[in-house]
């Protein structure tokens, strides 16, 4: 009787250790998917301005909401009004210039100005390349995920990504060697 109660406590020492270790990987795990995901999305609806809109029209704004963490960002700058072939400038979206702030104690930031195309006879976007990195505390993650393609939601120019890999660039060894983001939890609205 004695031996098993004193192996009862060990056990769940045990076990809450391990589960405090497996509750760390998943987070890292979520804060690497919200660094990739979150680097363009876009809520709401817009029509398209055409490309004859000033360069005050041309704006990205985003949210995304990943492990109940959420990223979002307004009026970030694009070099052309979508449908016309674009890129973010990325000091528009990073502080100080730009507004992209994250909950959960989370920091990214935009390491390249990513270029669009669009396809208007299917409704898809193509993005060359994300490069971002995440901090959480000590941790540093970067990623970059490459020919990333978005379909348009209806008529306005809000595109739903689908699914993509971004792999690992550099970073802590806890951050995870690869993250994928699935269909439909990132997006992005131009206006």
């Amino acid at each position: 009787m004695r031996h098993i109660t004193s192996i009862t406590p060990i056990t769940h020492r045990s076990h809450t250790g391990h589960s405090t270790h497996r509750t760390r990987i998943s987070r890292f795990v979520g804060i690497a998917t919200l660094v990739v995901a979150a680097a363009f999305t876009g809520t709401g609806t817009a029509l398209a301005y055409g490309p004859d809109a000033s360069a005050a029209d041309q704006k990205v704004d985003g949210v995304m909401v990943v492990a109940g963490n959420s990223c979002s960002w307004t009026n970030a700058s694009t070099s052309a009004a979508a449908p016309e072939a674009l890129t973010v400038d990325r000091t528009t979206i990073n502080a100080p210039g730009g507004n992209l702030a994250c909950g959960g104690g989370i920091a990214a930031t935009l390491n390249n100005n990513p270029a669009f195309t669009f396809d208007d006879a299917p409704g898809t976007a193509r993005t060359d390349l994300i490069d971002i990195t995440g901090r959480q505390s000590f941790i540093s993650c970067r990623y970059k995920a490459t020919n990333i393609v978005w379909d348009r939601d209806g008529a306005s120019r809000k595109y739903i990504n689908r699914a993509f890999t971004a792999a690992k660039a550099s970073g802590s060894f806890l951050c995870p060697g690869s993250v994928t983001t699935p269909a439909g939890d990132a997006s992005m609205l131009f206006r």
